[in-house]
């Protein structure tokens, strides 16, 4: 049985513990707020463009933009985003093991594929178990800008373009709300199911179809990028919030416990110290 200073111990230490952990889930409910803000005021852009692109691609049968055509499939990209830093209970491993089984289903060797990662836990799952990485990111702020981003979302559209792989998948967690986020994939390229649901809408073109896709194109598939990033971000807040509540919970049955088992302990050992005492006493006489 432990002795009374070692559950003490175990009390004070657990103590200390649930206070930093109910310190950083107040801090992901914090950064939960503006990342959800964020993701849902981006909504409006996306889905504006998207209504444009489809109006362009749709509505004309002269329109020939690579990234709208499917080619033979020799190489597929796979762009996995994930979190930097872990203590967000399933939210790395849900969309890593999609991603790893989906892999394992499709391909029978890594010349088949790659794997563009954005956040420390994913880029070293993948490299741990020798998957192919040609582009990654970490060190992404809580809340990212466009600009920090920009770059690898810019080079993994030119990668298609440039045919270093034919088509290309996004995974990440989808944040439904603070206790549920699923794990989405979505293929990104080519942008063949390009669907909107709003209101049809005739537009007016200046200079023409091809020259506007050919700037658009490469903006939306950016967009989706970043809009994806947000949508992880607050999932990623999310499950980090309640992972830590979940912690101080268990820290707090534990400290009642261990409160318990002390108490009980101390109880014991005055009884036997009276025991002593009477004992001793008896045997005086």
């Amino acid at each position: 049985m432990a002795s009374l200073r070692d559950i003490k111990s175990r009390i004070t230490s657990t103590k200390k513990t649930s206070q930093i952990t109910k310190a950083m889930q107040m801090v992901s409910a914090s950064k939960l707020n503006r990342a959800e803000t964020n993701a849902k005021a981006f909504v409006p852009y996306m889905e504006k463009m998207q209504e444009v692109v489809a109006n362009i691609a749709k509505g004309s049968t002269d329109v020939t933009h690579p990234m709208l055509l499917k080619r033979p499939v020799k190489k597929t990209g796979y762009l996995v985003i994930t979190s930097d830093r872990g203590l967000a209970g399933a939210y790395n491993s849900n969309v890593l093991r999609a991603v790893y089984q989906t892999i394992t289903k499709r391909h029978s060797n890594t010349n088949e594929y790659s794997v563009i990662a954005i956040g420390r836990v994913g880029r070293d799952f993948f490299k741990k178990r020798g998957i192919p990485v040609v582009s990654e990111i970490t060190g992404l702020a809580d809340q990212p800008s466009f600009s920090e981003i920009k770059d690898i979302a810019n080079n993994t559209v030119n990668m298609f373009a440039d045919e270093l792989f034919d088509e290309l998948y996004l995974y990440y967690n989808h944040f439904v709300s603070a206790i549920q986020f699923d794990v989405t994939e979505k293929k990104l390229l080519p942008l063949t199911d390009i669907e909107t649901n709003s209101k049809p809408t005739t537009y007016e073109f200046e200079p023409n179809q091809d020259e506007i896709l050919e700037v658009l194109l490469p903006q939306y598939a950016e967009s989706l990028i970043y809009g994806a990033l947000l949508d992880g971000k607050a999932s990623e807040h999310a499950a980090r919030m309640t992972a830590m509540k979940n912690a101080t919970d268990n820290a707090k049955e534990l400290i009642d416990s261990l409160s318990l088992q002390y108490n009980r302990a101390r109880q014991a050992a005055i009884t036997q110290e009276i025991t002593e005492i009477v004992g001793g006493a008896a045997a005086l006489e």
